[in-house]
């Protein structure tokens, strides 16, 4: 019956008001004549009952403390009120002094006012709070409802907690606090306890929870995954609330609250950049990005505009993405000063008119062909992209005096097994060894951070950096988003191998080290960032399952597929003969590389391009192999190849 209560019409509201001001007025005289009836004129106690009612008619109606619904009063609302009786009273402390200075009697003794102004606040309060704690108790009546913890015992929990506790559709109820800060163990809020992280365990295995929500916004990533395993072995269900900057208006919304997702788990430690540094840089630059609607390029061109570059330019042969990316930086001011241009990296004369018209200073060269199964079977497009395309961009930088040069490489270029690795590989080589024959030219100086040539003066010298890492999440192809597909659909999951292993990291994380590492080098130079731990895909698979309340191999099966051609069961940062030297930062290592010789390799690449350009994939692959002698091929039609070449 109580579940079909709706809101309160506003002339109840009222009404009650009044008769709380008139009961308020009576109990007032009782109190000032000790409760004593003869001592009480009972015609001026009619009288000013009368006068009461109509002047707080007229307040409340003005100052509208009707008009707030009673489940749900506020701070707010007290002070409404409050100032609704202060301005009541003061209308008769203001009549009783206007008649005592032409010697009248006054209407209402000023005792009978100090005491009607504490009652009936008292009244007027009391019954609002009774209203709606009448509705939270009928609210957790109900049967079905969850059990709920809140991990933070801070204003994000308690904002969290009231808003459980004022929706009606929600059939939750707060039970316990977790917090961490030892002074809180022990205390209340809102008539909830608070318990220590420490005792998380007991309380769930002596307790019935259903959920815990987490609304602690700081909670480190290591501390977040050892309370989420815990959750996933009582079989809890693990929610989290979004940042404070994403409430609709300062409230959290029910709707908001989400199930925690395996990226939130896959989270490390914030990574502090130099912003300084490459402010200075980038500041008042024409930048170039290369590949800018694809997930790295994109990133790459929102944290670059954070440092008011003169403008970027956003290169991309993907028409829609890049039209969105467009759309994003004008409705986000993320950027006043871009251009977008269509172009192909491999088309020579496009991109010759890209750095003729813009001259850019800065290049971030994200553009790449990178899934490993499509490249396996297509290695004429692999090179022509990611070699050739280098290529291009490269020369042209040099052309054009682009004073840095940044590519993005990939884990998949050490050791690689694929086409994909070994065509990133190869356009490390030529980037570094093309860096590399100006030493040979002439001894590089550096002047206000640019490279020049002794004896060339004027004369820039590009510096080219290369960055390599490994996935990154929710870009795109990766492993995550299929597998949510996979979930929604009832699966199966499908893991190609039950021992595969890779390493993950955020995009903008990524992205925050690409532009650190471009802003340290000085040319030549392989930057390699920490990857943390490798994660096994089988035991991310189960963890995603069961996330979404269900149970791996019995609600959702996990099928192994097989070895995807030229995948490697795990990923390296660095090939056998490669060791790393420490940077400043300590996510950033360098790459100790053996060297090429710059004239060969360029013959090697130019035979490999024009092998590409005719599509003859054997010849293509075999030219590869020679190149980089450690490409072995796993899984693949071309393993044949590796005897040839050996």
């Amino acid at each position: 019956m109580f579940s079909r209560i709706n809101i309160v019409p506003r002339w109840i509201i009222f009404s009650l008001d009044l008769t709380c001001m008139v009961l308020s007025l009576c109990f007032a005289y009782f109190i000032r004549f000790n409760f004593d009836t003869h001592l009480m004129d009972m015609a001026e106690l009619s009288r000013n009952l009368l006068i009461m009612a109509v002047i707080c008619s007229v307040v409340f109606f003005s100052i509208k403390t009707y008009a707030g619904i009673i489940r749900y009063t506020s701070a707010q609302d007290s002070f409404r009120i409050l100032f609704a009786i202060v301005i009541s009273n003061m209308i008769f402390f203001a009549a009783n002094v206007i008649l005592f200075t032409f010697d009248k009697q006054h209407i209402i003794p000023n005792a009978v006012l100090i005491i009607n102004g504490l009652t009936s606040f008292l009244l007027l309060i009391t019954y609002r709070v009774l209203v709606k704690y009448f509705f939270i108790y009928v609210k957790n009546l109900k049967i079905d409802k969850r059990r709920v913890i809140i991990y933070g015992a801070g204003d994000v929990g308690l904002a969290a907690k009231r808003t459980l506790d004022h929706d009606q559709k929600v059939n939750m109820n707060v039970v316990a606090f977790i917090d961490d800060d030892e002074r809180k163990r022990g205390k209340v809020i809102d008539s909830v306890k608070i318990y220590h992280i420490s005792e998380l365990k007991t309380l769930l295995a002596m307790e019935k929870i259903d959920d815990l929500i987490i609304a602690d916004q700081d909670l480190q990533p290591g501390k977040k995954n050892a309370i989420v395993d815990l959750c996933l072995e009582h079989d809890i269900k693990t929610l989290i609330l979004p940042p404070v900057e994403s409430w609709i208006n300062g409230q959290i919304n029910t709707r908001q609250i989400q199930n925690i997702r395996i990226e939130d788990l896959l989270e490390r430690e914030g990574i502090v950049i130099q912003n300084d540094v490459i402010s200075g840089q980038l500041h008042g630059k024409r930048v170039l990005v290369t590949g800018a609607a694809g997930s790295i390029g994109s990133e790459i061109v929102r944290q670059v505009s954070k440092f008011h570059p003169q403008m970027i330019i956003l290169h991309d042969q993907s028409e829609s993405p890049l039209h969105e990316m467009q759309l994003e930086l004008q409705e986000n001011n993320l950027s006043n000063n871009f251009h977008t241009f269509i172009g192909d990296v491999r088309d020579p004369s496009r991109m010759e008119m890209l750095f003729k018209t813009f001259k850019p200073h800065h290049v971030y060269h994200a553009a790449a062909y990178k899934h490993v199964p499509l490249m396996e079977h297509n290695p004429g497009e692999a090179v022509r992209t990611n070699v050739m395309g280098t290529r291009i961009i490269a020369d042209l930088a040099v052309k054009y005096g682009v004073q840095k040069f940044v590519m993005i490489s990939t884990d998949k270029a050490v050791n690689p097994t694929n086409v994909m690795g070994a065509s990133k590989r190869i356009a490390e080589i030529y980037v570094q060894s093309l860096f590399n024959s100006f030493k040979k030219i002439g001894q590089i100086r550096y002047t206000n951070g640019l490279a020049h040539l002794n004896g060339h003066e004027g004369k820039a010298v590009t510096k080219f950096i290369t960055t390599r890492f490994g996935n990154v999440l929710g870009s795109n192809g990766s492993v995550i988003p299929r597998f949510k597909a996979q979930i929604q659909k009832g699966g199966p999951i499908t893991v190609t191998h039950p021992d595969i292993t890779r390493y993950f990291m955020t995009i903008p994380e990524a992205c925050r080290l690409v532009l650190e590492a471009g802003s340290m080098g000085e040319g030549g130079e392989i930057f390699i960032f920490d990857m943390g731990k490798s994660v096994k895909i089988v035991e991310l698979a189960k963890k995603m399952i069961r996330l979404s309340g269900l149970i791996p191999n019995q609600d959702i099966a996990i099928e192994f597929s097989g070895l995807r051609p030229g995948e490697k069961l795990y990923e390296e940062l660095l090939n056998d003969l490669e060791n790393t030297v420490p940077t400043h930062h300590d996510k950033i290592m360098v790459a100790q590389v053996r060297e090429y010789d710059f004239e060969m390799i360029d013959k090697h690449i130019e035979e490999l391009i024009r092998l590409s350009c005719e599509y003859k994939d054997l010849q293509v692959v075999m030219k590869m192999k020679e190149i980089v002698p450690e490409y072995k091929s796993n899984n693949s039609v071309y393993e044949e190849l590796d005897g040839k070449t050996a």
